[in-house]
């Protein structure tokens, strides 16, 4: 299997900035595409999810020909796959949870993902999270919170909300899963676009058949849709997700996740320059407390090595 050396530390931290910076046009871009169609519900925004996904795989296709010739470990391509079975599930799994409970509850639990990477790593990495990282992991979790709750209204509160919060919980674990196996198949020689054009591969063809199952099409809507959907494939899916799949091959995977926290605020920013929409004092103040815990997280964990 090769080897790859460790890049330096300010290399990792510019690619998880950048990573951040392009998942937080998601929220954007479907406002954008959800405009543009002038649909709504579950069918349509698994449309969305499909056609990101499977517009990002063609997108790397060229990284196919990066597996002719190459050694890696088989095991591998079973990681790779799998990351793409759970990538699948979480946005599935997510986006559904949004019809059935509150904004607010779904957005709390779905990004509670720093807890059960922590947890997964020590389990199956034998990584033990230090004091401080838990008190990081905490205090993110209390401005993720602060941030989901700006958002609830009486009109957020969904008809099955049990069944809804089930979702997104699983939502969750899905994701927590997708970044450990990704991990795990890069240190078994796969390349980040090895990794990358096979887990969105995977995903797409899990997602493909779920909107007609709602009775939703993939053609007939006005061509600004499906420029959103080429530029969500770009930015959030293959900039973003590639960005954070390739640093949590170098970076504790909890510290990876911690940084994803930090999506709201940019998307948060991103809506006040293109919406004129202030968030809010509560949204504001959850950004800081996020900004805190990661800061905190990120010292405790300073000391993680390959």
């Amino acid at each position: 299997m090769p080897t790859t050396a460790r890049p330096p530390l300010w290399r990792v931290s510019l690619v998880l900035a950048v990573g951040i910076l392009a998942v937080s046009t998601a929220a954007l871009l479907i406002r954008l595409a959800i405009a543009a169609a002038d649909q709504h519900g579950v069918g349509f925004s698994l449309f969305l999810a499909a056609s990101r996904l499977t517009t990002a795989a063609l997108l790397l296709l060229p990284s196919w020909a990066q597996f002719r010739g190459q050694s890696f470990h088989r095991l591998a391509l079973a990681y790779s796959a799998a990351a793409g079975i759970f990538l699948a599930v979480h946005f599935a799994a997510w986006i559904t949870s949004l019809s059935y409970t509150s904004v607010a509850a779904s957005t709390a639990l779905v990004t509670t993902n720093p807890v059960w990477v922590a947890l997964l790593s020590w389990v199956w990495f034998k990584e033990k999270p230090s004091a401080l990282s838990i008190t990081g992991i905490a205090i993110a979790l209390l401005g993720s919170i602060l941030i989901s709750l700006s958002g609830s209204a009486p009109t957020a509160v969904g008809t099955a909300p049990l069944l809804g919060n089930g979702l997104a919980l699983l939502g969750s674990w899905a994701v927590s899963f997708y970044f450990l196996l990704g991990r795990e198949a890069q240190r078994r020689g796969l390349t980040i676009g090895r990794h990358a054009v096979l887990t969105y591969t995977v995903a797409a063809l899990v997602l493909l058949p779920l909107p007609l199952l709602f009775g939703v099409d993939y053609r007939g809507y006005p061509a600004p849709v499906y420029l959103y959907i080429l530029l969500m494939a770009l930015f959030p899916q293959v900039i973003g997700h590639t960005s954070l799949n390739w640093a949590v091959r170098w970076v504790s995977p909890t510290l990876v996740t911690l940084t994803i926290l930090a999506e709201p605020i940019g998307s948060s920013v991103l809506a006040l320059l293109f919406f004129q929409e202030n968030p809010g004092t509560r949204v504001w103040l959850g950004a800081a407390v996020i900004l805190l815990g990661v800061a905190i997280a990120a010292w405790g964990t300073r000391s993680t090595t390959l």
